[in-house]
């Protein structure tokens, strides 16, 4: 079927009941371009929101609305609308009546409209969604994925109807098997020729197949055909090397249909003695949950944002990602193929069991083998796809039935797609809830002295809760049901498992980040721990100040009070800057021997953050501070050597071992003077690495660097502005913040602006924003349309700075 993108000029408001009109401000103002997330606009506040949950943003009711012109001739057509996702709830109107909906706000769907047309004239369909108390985190709203217009002919190759195995690899030969579903809407019987090119990543037709297909009137089939590659290319993290299967349909008429899907040629094993391999080579992985929100965009899904995630993942080391606790987007599944990265799945966060107040628990029953069912089509030619998840910390999954559903759940993928595992991201807290109580009992009658000392406790609750016997029963069934046994906090079973279960291969499924090294060495020393996915790799919105470091003049609640609006405990932040415990893990993995310095706030008491559960010390690589000369700062070098030699301006002004606090890190407090800091990792007397941190003068300029300089014509392409304040010597000033106003000229439009910071009261829709430890994200979508764009950023006492960017 003829693809077409359909989000242009949709009207966008309030939605509003039949007994009442639905009113827009006027056809310039409401046009909105798709992706678009409705709760964006909705604003935050400290009440009437959805909590911390939502990042204090507010939920509401929307619609949109879009007319289209139908040629007469389409009526001997078929036409689709592909949706790839709407949060949530969406009930789709064509002609004012009801065509399809779609419960679930994370799997795509298809309407047909075909019943609906009105030939020959200008159409018009509506969606309406909602987000009301239904997710624990910041969910977005509305068409936050894009959507499609799929044209066809009578007998077509259905929508995400081509599927791609290659069942025997090896590196003479690759078997490419596909099949393709096909139906015939005409009268009567239809008989079609189908030609198979395969094609390589330069476009070189590499393998082919002839086939013919019989079709009945109303009738739908599957066709098979093989083709075989010599010296294939493999799909690897390291050689994402990708190919493209074509299939065309033609008879005596002409061209009947074509479809393509990209491919990789790749195998996926995993068991407890050679742990995971990818085409027969062991890998283990190097793990990053993600939401699905893009920061500053909020959830609205842009392929280019998508790219720029897997991208600077990589960079810091993650070879794999878990989608938490839904879906991934189409975008970003091609990025991780294009770019090699691996992918977990994961499709619910609730089953049966209620989370939120109104979540998808109540419409679970009803929907979950169509929300399956899309996920599979979605992954099912991915080839960074490596395994499914089921669910996350399901409430239920301890108990016989909880067991039970799981079962119909993993058999329903792998009905869809046998060549993945299987996985469930089971949590002790859950399973065994009725046990905390008593374990907390046993610990200590006291109540914990403030919040740190609270996620002290309950790392060591989780810990003994997954490790005792009640848990290792429960476990029992919901384990056998999976390929790949998902802990979430799990660790304490790593090791007793390995005895009691010897046939079980277990994943962190979901990790505290603060104990990486411990669990790093699990992972490295067992071969039936697969990997580590620690919580969380990009900092997301909502579930708000998780892992905030918590001060004693500090409000001590578990979630954040307003303004503050993301989780902040990522290794990255919002907008894609690595924080300090991202280099520390890139050390754990062994990934680099350079060192890395991190820095504490000055405080006249000298508090210093622990690093416990979720929350990492508070500290920031810079060596710019107002503070007296000669107050002692915390300063901590992250380093794979023995030892580490602090020098202020050249002078040697402590040496510490490492590991004698913390694993892989050394701990010293030096007198402050500006100037430059440095920190020489040694081993055994021999230098190993070694970083510096300057001080930052009064801000000079201000720094623009962008992630391509020209566009295409096109309404889904993004430029992303990274602003800085430095000084005359380049370095970033984090302690003179100041407003940027952002003003764009020419074929484009501010889509999105902001910062990193974890609690603001700024949004993200505004041209003026006020930079965090001297840094911003600016985000301009081109509109369509050719010509040159011009963007201008002012801050307050500083020289204008102007990009241009070409849009061809």
């Amino acid at each position: 079927m003829l693809r077409q993108p359909f989000n242009g000029d949709w009207r966008f408001g309030p939605f509003a009941s039949v007994h009442a009109a639905i009113v827009f401000d006027g056809p310039d103002r409401d046009l909105v371009t798709l992706p678009h997330d409705a709760m964006l606009t909705m604003g935050r506040s400290a009440d009437h929101s959805g909590g911390p949950a939502l990042g204090y943003f507010r939920g509401g009711n929307w619609t949109y609305e879009k007319s289209f012109h139908v040629p007469r001739e389409w009526a001997l057509k078929r036409v689709t609308f592909e949706f790839e996702g709407v949060y949530r709830n969406a009930m789709v109107y064509i002609n004012g009546v009801l065509a399809g909906q779609w419960a679930y706000g994370y799997t795509g769907f298809h309407i047909s409209a075909d019943p609906h047309l009105k030939y020959g004239q200008t159409n018009t369909i509506r969606v309406d969604a909602r987000a009301q108390d239904d997710s624990r985190w910041y969910s977005g709203g509305g068409i936050y994925r894009p959507v499609h217009l799929l044209i066809g002919e009578l007998v077509h190759i259905v929508p995400n109807g081509i599927r791609v195995t290659t069942p025997d690899v090896d590196a003479d030969l690759a078997t490419v098997a596909v099949a393709t579903r096909v139906i015939n809407e005409d009268t009567g019987t239809r008989t079609v020729q189908m030609e198979l090119l395969v094609r390589d990543d330069d476009g070189n037709v590499v393998a082919s197949d002839q086939s013919r297909l019989t079709l009945r009137a109303g009738e739908a089939a599957i066709a098979r055909q093989r083709a075989y590659i010599r010296n294939p290319s493999l799909w690897n993290v390291d050689s994402p090397r990708l190919y493209e299967a074509t299939v065309r349909l033609h008879d005596d008429r002409g061209d009947v249909d074509e479809a393509r899907s990209s491919f990789g040629i790749r195998t996926v094993t995993a068991d407890p003695i050679r742990g995971l391999r990818i085409n027969g080579e062991t890998i283990k992985l190097r793990g990053a949950g993600v939401h699905h929100d893009n920061g500053v965009l909020g959830a609205a899904d842009f392929a280019d944002a998508s790219e720029r995630r897997v991208r600077k993942l990589k960079a810091a080391g993650f070879n794999a990602i878990r989608s938490a606790h839904n879906p991934l987007s189409v975008s970003m599944l091609e990025a991780c193929d294009r770019l090699g990265m691996l992918v977990m799945d994961e499709a619910f966060d609730a089953w049966t069991f209620a989370k939120s107040d109104d979540d998808y628990s109540h419409q679970f029953l009803n929907w979950w083998e169509r929300d399956i069912d899309a996920m599979v089509a979605k992954d099912v030619n991915h080839p960074s796809v490596i395994m499914y998840s089921i669910g996350n910390e399901i409430i239920e999954a301890g108990t016989t039935e909880g067991a039970r559903l799981g079962r119909q759940l993993a058999e329903r993928v792998r009905a869809n797609d046998p060549t993945r595992l299987v996985t469930h991201a089971l949590q002790g807290m859950y399973i065994a809830r009725d046990e905390i109580a008593s374990l907390t009992e046993a610990t200590s009658n006291d109540e914990p002295e403030g919040l740190n000392e609270y996620l002290a406790r309950l790392t060591d609750l989780v810990d003994r809760l997954m490790a005792s016997d009640v848990v290792g029963e429960r476990l029992v069934e919901p384990a056998s049901v999976q390929d790949v046994v998902g802990l979430n906090y799990g660790d304490s079973r790593y090791v007793l498992d390995k005895g009691r279960f010897p046939n079980r291969v277990v994943v962190g499924s979901e990790t505290f980040p603060t104990k990486i090294a411990h669990l790093w060495k699990l992972v490295t020393e067992n071969a039936h721990v697969i990997g580590d996915f620690t919580w969380i790799g990009w900092d997301f919105l909502g579930e708000a100040g998780t892992g905030r470091p918590v001060y004693p003049e500090d409000e001590e609640v578990h979630r954040a009070p307003y303004p503050w609006l993301t989780i902040d405990c990522g290794d990255l932040d919002i907008t894609g800057q690595r924080l300090p415990i991202s280099y520390y893990r890139e050390l754990v993995y062994g990934l680099t021997d350079t060192p890395y310095l991190a820095v504490a706030p000055p405080r006249v008491d000298g508090y210093v953050v622990e690093a416990k559960a979720w929350t990492w010390t508070d500290t920031t690589a810079s060596w710019t501070w107002d503070t007296p000369v000669g107050s002692p700062v915390h300063v901590e070098a992250y380093a794979t050597g023995t030892d580490v030699e602090f020098r202020l301006n050249g002078d040697t002004v402590a040496t510490v071992a490492v590991g004698s606090c913390r694993e892989l890190v050394a701990e010293a407090q030096i007198p402050y003077q500006p100037g430059v800091l440095e920190a020489i990792s040694y081993r055994d007397g021999q230098e190993v690495g070694r970083c510096a941190l300057r001080t930052a003068a009064e801000p000079a300029h201000l720094s623009v660097e962008v992630d391509r300089s020209d566009l295409a014509a096109n309404n889904q392409h993004l430029v992303h502005v990274e602003l800085s304040l430095v000084d005359d010597g380049g370095v970033v000033n984090p302690i003179r913040d100041r407003q940027i106003t952002i003003e764009v000229d020419g074929p484009a439009v501010l889509q999105g602006f902001g910062t990193g910071a974890p609690s603001t009261v700024e949004p993200f829709l505004d041209h003026t924003s006020t930079t965090y430890r001297g840094r911003a994200l600016a985000v301009i979508r081109a509109t369509g349309d050719t010509g040159q764009i011009t963007v201008r950023a002012v801050a307050d006492g500083l020289p204008e700075a102007s990009l241009e960017i070409n849009v061809t």
